[in-house]
């Protein structure tokens, strides 16, 4: 099932798509299990699309694929590598990625992500679908100059706008998130290429080790690490993250 959240007549709203069709949620909430969708259905372009939740946090991963570590001639982590972004920092579908002022280099990087669906603390990782909504598009924008500038990674990932994610979110009986086609395209132009396959830290390790560390909340967002390939963007750029059996997330500079 593919869910999304939506702007619609001044009110938010949950529904699946099916065909470009909506199906609005008739409780509209997607935090429990019998869902019930209306029979009418609204067409995309009538609606705004939002992100598919709001998390609380996003808790990020870096340096997750095999051949991004290659890339740059980096060890293999022996565990992940965690660090947060704050919810102010999420942005809609085709919505502008604002280039601030204290920043020459603003980076693009696709990323498979997670979405929470209820709270999930010390879980193990044979249970970890129970505690998954489902997986969705993620650019973990990045000024790159000021990441190297400050060596640690808060103030770069942290600027509002630098979290867009979304269109939808797919469920996990339709989606095998361990070996999906990912890609970042720029202004028509491949400029990532890889495989979940090559994850140094698969989906299901993640949610357990990170749970063993915080409590993930309903609509929180893990999201993977990025593959090689990362670059900048400039003002005027449409940047795509396109994931196999997913979509493609847009968003402009």
């Amino acid at each position: 099932m593919k869910f999304l959240r939506y702007y619609y007549n001044e009110q938010v709203y949950y529904g699946k798509l099916e065909e470009n069709k909506i199906y609005p949620l008739v409780s509209n909430t997607i935090w429990n299990e019998n869902l019930e969708f209306a029979k009418e259905t609204l067409s995309l372009k009538d609606v705004k699309i939002l992100t598919p939740s709001v998390p609380n946090k996003i808790v990020a991963v870096g340096l997750n694929y095999i051949d991004h570590a290659k890339e740059m001639n980096l060890a293999v982590p022996d565990e992940p590598v965690l660090f947060l972004k704050p919810f102010t920092s999420i942005l809609e579908p085709d919505e502008k990625i604002e280039y601030p002022q204290q920043s020459k280099q603003v980076d693009y990087e696709a990323e498979l992500a997670v979405i929470i669906k209820k709270q999930a603390k010390n879980i193990k990782r044979e249970n970890f679908k129970d505690y998954i909504l489902g997986y969705t598009c993620f650019n973990d924008v990045t000024a790159r100059d000021l990441q190297k500038k400050d060596g640690q990674w808060t103030r770069a990932k942290s600027f509002d706008t630098f979290s867009p994610f979304g269109p939808v979110c797919v469920t996990p009986d339709e989606v095998e998130p361990d070996d999906l086609k990912i890609e970042a395209i720029l202004n028509g132009e491949v400029k990532q290429s890889s495989r979940t396959s090559n994850l140094i830290f698969k989906i299901d390790y993640l949610v357990e080790f990170i749970s063993n560390v915080m409590t993930l909340l309903p609509g929180d967002v893990i999201t993977t690490g990025t593959p090689p390939g990362i670059g900048p963007m400039q003002k005027g750029d449409t940047i795509d993250i396109k994931i196999e059996n997913i979509g493609i997330l847009r968003n402009h500079i």
